[in-house]
């Protein structure tokens, strides 16, 4: 009889044993798990609205150490069934605690958005907007067309352009078209600075029309060192009230930017943006200007130069001219250079 006691004994605290065992295992497995570093090199996730917990771990997978421990950590705090969208950055050495922490809580990382210029117009904006940030290129063209933005702005639709600074900005990765605008309303606001403002009274433009005129000039020359010389030949000529004969304008106004050549048929092209029909300024930017642009503006070159074209030795410069006469020499060596190429 005792020693069927024993027994029973024996098994009951074996069973008791092996259930402390088992629990010690599913709390301290895990545990340990949450707390241990699981990242093998940095990862820039990207999560998708409505993206599953699995589809995420899918994600996180090629770049951790051991997928397994971070599934178990899970059991200490789980993500739920979706994962809310967001841009996240885990430096290598990260734990598994760390990672379910901020993918719960959408801790995300700032997104670092780079605008170069010449952005040329708003759907191209909204294109490559839609490429870097989470809202599609869709949702940014529809925001950009609608009455809401201008009234936001307080511009019209032709000057709205001008409210883009290219730079590098950080972001949320998840901002929407209406928080983008937002954010480009303050970065204006803090650029156009009493300096710059005055600078643009003293030349009789608004902010906006200095961004027209450097769109300008940031279309006709990608030499840094030139810009402000072009904004000086484009000013002389408004101060004397010749129309400014800029090719990009053609260009804008028959809907091509890749033409090589502008030739007669190109300059009869209806347009107020045409500034070969027209007098003074497009009713807004053909594209986004650089703020290099907009700076070679605002301190323009002095000079008596009314005319230049691109040189015949075809590198990107220009030759200058103060007369026409000069001006139609300059332009002469370089259509025969375009000849000589057979560059139509």
């Amino acid at each position: 009889m005792e020693a069927k006691k024993r027994r029973y004994l024996t098994i009951i605290v074996a069973a008791l044993f092996l259930l402390l065992l088992s629990i010690a295992y599913w709390i301290m497995v895990p545990l340990w798990c949450a707390y241990r570093a699981n990242v093998e090199q940095e990862i820039v996730l990207k999560v998708p609205q409505n993206a599953t917990t699995e589809e995420v771990l899918a994600m996180l997978e090629p770049n951790l150490k051991s997928s397994f421990t971070l599934k178990q950590a899970l059991h200490i705090k789980s993500l739920g069934e979706q994962v809310r969208a967001g841009y996240f950055r885990f430096a290598k050495g990260t734990d598994n605690i760390t990672i379910i922490r901020r993918l719960q809580y959408n801790h995300q990382s700032p997104y670092k958005l780079v605008l170069s210029g010449n952005i040329r117009g708003m759907q191209r904006l909204a294109a490559l907007l839609g490429e870097r940030l989470m809202a599609d290129s869709t949702a940014f063209a529809d925001y950009f067309s609608s009455p809401d933005v201008l009234q936001l702005c307080n511009l019209n639709r032709e000057e709205l352009p001008s409210l883009i600074l290219p730079n590098t900005y950080e972001v949320w990765w998840t901002i929407s078209p209406k928080g983008f605008v937002e954010r480009m309303i303050r970065e204006h606001k803090a650029f156009w600075n009493s300096a710059r403002l005055a600078k643009a009274e003293a030349l009789g433009l608004t902010p906006a029309e200095v961004s027209t005129l450097a769109s300008i000039v940031c279309e006709e020359s990608n030499k840094r060192a030139e810009l402000p010389i072009i904004a000086g030949v484009y000013i002389n000529r408004l101060k004397r009230g010749m129309k400014l004969d800029a090719d990009p304008t053609v260009k804008f106004a028959v809907g091509d930017f890749t033409l090589k050549r502008i030739l007669y048929k190109h300059l009869s092209t209806e347009s107020p943006y045409n500034t070969y029909l027209h007098k003074g300024l497009p009713p807004g930017p053909i594209t986004i200007p650089s703020i290099e642009g907009i700076d070679a503006v605002l301190n323009y070159k002095e000079h008596n130069y009314l005319y230049f074209c691109a040189s015949e030795a075809l590198d990107g410069t220009h030759r200058f001219a103060q007369t026409l006469s000069e001006h139609n020499a300059n332009a002469a060596r370089y259509r025969a250079e375009l000849n000589k190429r057979r560059i139509l």
